[in-house]
């Protein structure tokens, strides 16, 4: 459920590539353009670089040498490497390498455009519904969440759904490599007359906050706090609002919905049914095999994060997990066969990496959650969906799992349904390799939103 991508840029020596470069890094469907700054010190060059799509400015540089028409980049505190020929005074062409992966990357004196990608389902504007831009805030923290309610054009209340995005900080379209599914699919809820609130993450775009704080937990208060500012909107029908999760989204409208009853109705989709552990496992798992790693790499990486896990699950004391998780990497990871290093990483800054992901208030939390202890807690009408092909939240293990609990719990009001070829976006595929969800271009399947439409109007009329 985890996608990074790191970018990096460095000072340049000799005079001709003084000023500022452009390029665009494309990787598995994202376009990400760079603008890199050079300029002329006393003693050389010094260079900053800025990424405009991921709000970022000034990324520093370590290593830099330019020889004979030849650039090369280090940023040893990512373990990346650039290297480019400048072939002329406006082109360096080159290739950026990081953690095993090489993304070609040509640098010029023009601004990059983004190319134009192609995704058909998105609405165009005007739309046949009104479409409102809100506020709303969380009384526990005083967060204000930015965010767009759409409404049918005719009178009367209306059935709603809140859009509960998946695990990273999200936008109100919950927008991936050019993707909106948030977008497309309030549109086609409020044609068939139901409202729809979607809403900026803490932290991210016009909402306040700070994200890296954020566990599921406190996330699920946003979303009880977009309950209350529903009920004071008099064009809902109070006792026909719902909830609708993507992925870890799921496991908030469970939270919600176990202990708030103003919920009515949730769906779930591809949301886990599994505990946090295991399901981190079995995503590695599936998308390892399905990425070509070896079946010997892929047991050494997967036998040292569930030791990593183990600590973390079992031991209560910070500060003994913090030595504990330390002194299992650095044995770990000395052990590990060196072509499976990141190149240019020394182990200590490895182990320092992946504890710094591990420890995150995010990570513990989810590393931790139970859905079962909270679905049997869900009384409410319950739509759970997967594709048969998502490797992140592996449609039969997670599936069976929501529905055994929610059963346990005494819900007979649940429809479990899993659709072939669909990935975890819920897009016809392949593999259900993440590597496809930025080069197809269907954004979600019409099946899949046709079904949800229909099942929400059951409930309501």
């Amino acid at each position: 459920m985890f996608f990074f991508l790191f970018i990096l840029t460095g000072s340049l020596f000799g005079q001709e590539i003084e000023g500022q470069w452009n390029g665009i890094l494309k990787f598995q469907g994202s376009q990400l353009r760079i603008v890199l700054t050079i300029n002329k010190t006393d003693t050389g060059f010094v260079s900053s670089m800025d990424s405009p799509d991921q709000g970022a400015k000034d990324i520093p540089v370590n290593i830099t040498t330019f020889e004979d028409s030849v650039l090369k980049v280090e940023v040893t505190s990512l373990g990346a490497k650039y290297e480019g020929v400048l072939t002329d005074e406006s082109q360096i062409v080159g290739e950026l390498k990081q953690m095993g992966i090489t993304i070609p990357l040509t640098l010029t004196r023009v601004i990059s455009d983004k190319a134009t990608v192609i995704r058909p389902q998105n609405p165009v504007e005007p739309y046949p519904y009104h479409s409102e831009e809100v506020k709303f805030i969380n009384p526990k923290d005083q967060t204000v969440l930015a965010g767009t309610l759409t409404l049918p054009k005719k009178s009367g209340k209306f059935p709603v759904v809140v859009l509960i995005s998946g695990s990273g900080a999200q936008n109100r379209n919950e927008e991936l490599m050019d993707h909106k599914p948030f977008l497309i699919l309030a549109d086609q809820l409020t044609r068939s007359d139901i409202a729809v609130l979607r809403y900026d993450d803490r932290g991210t775009a016009q909402s306040t906050g700070d994200f890296s704080k954020a566990t599921t937990s406190i996330l699920a208060t946003d979303v009880e706090a977009a309950i209350r500012y529903l009920l004071t909107r008099n064009e809902i029908d109070k006792k026909k609002i719902g909830l609708i999760g993507h992925s870890e989204g799921s496991s908030i409208a469970s939270i919600v919905a176990a202990k708030c009853k103003d919920v009515r109705f949730i769906v779930l989709m591809a949301g886990p049914g599994l505990r946090g552990e295991e399901l981190l496992l079995l995503q590695e798992e599936k998308i390892g095999k399905v990425s070509g790693v070896t079946e010997a790499s892929l047991s050494r990486r997967l036998a040292l994060n569930k030791g990593a896990f183990d600590i973390i699950v079992n031991t209560t004391n910070p500060d003994v997990m913090g030595k504990e998780l330390r002194d299992y990497l650095l044995k770990k990871v000395s052990d590990m066969p060196i072509e499976e290093k990141p190149e240019g990483i020394s182990d200590e800054l490895i182990v320092q990496n992946v504890i710094d992901q591990f420890t995150t208030p995010w990570f513990l939390e989810f590393l931790k959650y139970d859905p079962s202890l909270i679905l049997r807690k869900v009384k409410c009408p319950v739509l759970a969906l997967n594709g048969s092909k998502d490797l992140q939240v592996s449609a039969k293990e997670n599936l069976t799992a929501i529905k055994t609990n929610l059963d346990k719990g005494g819900n007979d009001e649940v429809t479990i349904r899993e659709y072939p070829n669909l990935n975890h976006l819920f897009q016809d595929c392949t593999t259900g390799s993440p590597a496809e969800y930025g080069v197809i271009q269907q954004t979600i399947s019409s099946q899949v939103l046709n079904e949800i439409s229909r099942w929400i109007l059951r409930k309501t009329n």
